[in-house]
């Protein structure tokens, strides 16, 4: 008698030299552990970017000074995502890198306290200079004073306005905020206040006001609009307001049924009770993921999963065009 539990063997990957991130990736499809759940994220990707679909993008984590900025602006450009959440720290490093200061090849192992001497600010293995920051800091509140009306700002409309001053500053690099504000993409960050953005803002002779709810309702809307896939690069704010695009949905009595499609990049453990850990099964129980969607959790540092599924996913889609793309 067939036992229903012994279906599907696994299969050993087979590695050859050439290999490309879409080839190794299928080599994993029948292995186990985290390599199956990358694997899968890919296979879940590129599916849902042959139907009509509006695809989220999370983005939380130090992942600009980490080195993902050109991937950001590269999904943006192939049409790989339609609307990014980020939090305000990715948003002020990307307008700092546009308008031409790096980041730097650090190590965690150092004297902090030698650092804080010479105004070097460590975010783990990388290092910024403190001076390069307190001088945009001026800048960007500056601008915000000369640019900017009398009146409450979402944080999208701000941010396109924003990533128009990085593009003017730019000398010829590409960056997230600059590449949304030419392809229309909307950017929201509803934690801006948490970030050298805000920190900018504070300092400045006229405050600068934000429509939060505003940002609320029109994610909300564009949640209700069409089928969704979300991808979230960590968890944090930028997880929690996509989620809860489709709560607020149900609140307003609009026909929702969660995000269909779901990846999330992730290191946070669930048992803690954390959004950033929170698994798609308990987010079923909101109404903000779909009974029946097809999703993947994979348990690795985003530098590594990022990258590899994002340039599989892109090699399986060229010459390929989206739905009213």
């Amino acid at each position: 008698m067939e036992n229903r539990f012994l279906k599907s063997p696994t299969s050993p990957i087979e590695i050859v030299a050439g290999m490309t991130c879409s080839e190794l990736l299928e080599g994993l499809e029948g292995c186990s552990f985290q390599g199956r759940q990358l694997a899968r994220a890919a296979k879940i990707w590129t599916e849902a970017l042959d139907r009509d679909i509006r695809v989220w993008l999370g983005l939380a984590g130090a992942m600009v000074p980490a080195g993902m900025r050109k991937l950001v602006v590269a999904l943006m450009k192939h049409g790989m995502i339609d609307i990014l959440v980020s939090t305000g720290a990715n948003l002020y490093h990307d307008y700092v890198e546009t308008v031409g200061f790096p980041h730097y090849i650090g190590s965690p192992h150092v004297d902090d306290r030698e650092l804080r001497e010479a105004k070097i600010d460590r975010i783990y293995d990388t290092f910024a200079d403190e001076r390069v920051f307190i001088e945009q800091d001026h800048l960007i509140g500056a601008w915000a004073v000369e640019t900017l009306e009398e009146r409450p700002y979402t944080t999208r409309e701000f941010l396109k306005l924003l990533g128009e001053e990085a593009a003017r500053h730019s000398k010829g690099e590409e960056g997230i905020l600059s590449t949304a504000a030419a392809l229309d993409i909307p950017v929201f960050c509803p934690a801006i206040g948490d970030s050298s953005i805000g920190i900018a803002l504070a300092e400045t002779e006229r405050k600068v006001l934000f429509d939060l709810i505003g940002d609320v309702e029109e994610t909300a809307r564009l949640a209700a609009e069409k089928a969704s896939m979300v991808i979230y690069v960590g968890g944090g704010t930028p997880k929690n307001f996509i989620q809860q695009t489709e709560v607020t949905n149900i609140v307003r009595n609009r026909n929702v049924r969660g995000h269909e499609y779901a990846i999330q990049l992730v290191v946070a453990a669930p048992q803690w009770g954390g959004l950033s850990g929170c698994t798609f099964e308990e987010a079923v129980s909101w109404g903000k993921i779909a009974e029946d969607s097809q999703n993947a959790t994979v348990l690795c540092d985003a530098t590594i999963a990022l990258p590899v599924v994002a340039a599989a996913v892109m090699t399986r889609r060229e010459g390929k065009k989206r739905h009213g793309m």
